[in-house]
């Protein structure tokens, strides 16, 4: 089986020959992979089993004195946060889109690459990612303080441009999904370390029927919906499994027993994830990190999980660590015996 099939399979509730994974880092990390491995794309030398194709969160203009602008006119300052930044001021500073002009959905630079990419990785599970594609578009363009403050003095407003950027993403979807891809991935952070961000009500009443305007329409063209939430959210699995989402990601363990909720939803619901990199990461030693990764793919045997640190692999994290996680997961015997065939 090709990793594509095999993915395939776990997202379908069915039982592999051995337990996927895809790794993701942030940049200092990556180049720590680069260089140890001698190679430019780290998808080879870790067998990584998913190849993410688009631009994610849209960040194209390059400005001085470490600042970037995303393609929604979000000035973000990366001195601290080197891979996203923290944005400078809201683009929307009134509770209104009067005079906001959308970008284009269809900007060739979030398509430019992926037959090249398809044609490098065939093999690989092809996901078209989409960061940011609700809650956390509209807090970037209008300020977290400032949106939670909405949804109660202006939910008119904050219906607007929930729908909007909706519209926005549909028609994305819709060029995405022309391309041979086999799932459409949505980044949107909605859970802190307790509880919801919003709360479930308003979670519910706002963001829920744009989830599932967007999920359904990936799901009518066959493809699978990759969700990614960071937070405390299991709250919403029913939710997210009656809206399309065949696989959930991050899968944090600091927030959520991991363990009972693969035995809990199983064949319901795929995760992707589950390596803590607030505790063992950055902290275990060898041993247990190497512990930690062997328990998740005892109890991903069964299916249900591709398996993953619970965020991409930040700089805190000591190089033997990472390459502990690597080992443990490439030593899988129904791997090693994939690779003899």
């Amino acid at each position: 089986m090709t990793k594509r099939e095999i993915i395939r399979l776990t997202l379908n509730g069915g039982v592999p020959p051995y337990v996927p994974w895809s790794f993701k880092f942030t940049q200092e990390p990556t180049d720590l992979i680069r260089n140890h491995y001698q190679v430019k794309d780290i998808d080879f030398p870790l067998e990584n089993h998913i190849l993410n194709l688009g631009s994610d969160i849209g960040f194209f203009e390059e400005l001085p004195n470490n600042l970037f602008r995303d393609v929604f006119g979000v000035v973000w300052d990366r001195t601290v946060d080197k891979d996203i930044g923290v944005p400078i001021e809201p683009v929307l500073k009134d509770p209104s889109l009067d005079g906001y002009q959308f970008p284009d959905p269809h900007d060739p630079r979030f398509f430019a690459n992926i037959h090249d990419q398809i044609s490098a990785k065939p093999d690989l599970f092809r996901v078209f990612q989409i960061g940011f594609s609700l809650f956390e578009r509209a807090w970037t363009l209008r300020g977290m303080e400032n949106l939670l403050t909405d949804f109660f003095l202006n939910p008119g407003f904050v219906r607007e441009l929930m729908e909007s950027i909706t519209r926005y993403n549909l028609a994305q979807i819709e060029k995405a999904i022309s391309y041979d891809i086999d799932a459409v991935y949505f980044g949107d952070d909605w859970g802190q370390q307790h509880g919801l961000i919003m709360g479930y009500d308003l979670w519910k009443d706002f963001i829920l029927p744009c989830l599932i305007q967007m999920y359904q329409r990936v799901k009518r063209s066959g493809k699978f919906v990759m969700i990614h939430s960071c937070g405390d959210v299991d709250e919403l699995f029913p939710d997210l499994i009656d809206a399309g989402v065949s696989c959930f990601n991050p899968f944090q363990p600091e927030v959520m027993d991991v363990h009972s909720l693969l035995k809990q939803y199983h064949k319901k619901l795929c995760f992707h994830g589950g390596l803590s990199i607030q505790k063992t990461l950055p902290f275990g030693s060898t041993l247990e990190v190497m512990a930690e990764t062997s328990r998740l793919i005892k109890q991903g045997e069964l299916g249900g999980l591709i398996l993953a640190p619970s965020h991409s692999v930040e700089s805190d994290t000591p190089f033997e660590n990472i390459l502990a996680f690597i080992q443990v997961a490439q030593c899988q015997p129904g791997f090693l015996k994939s690779r003899k065939v």
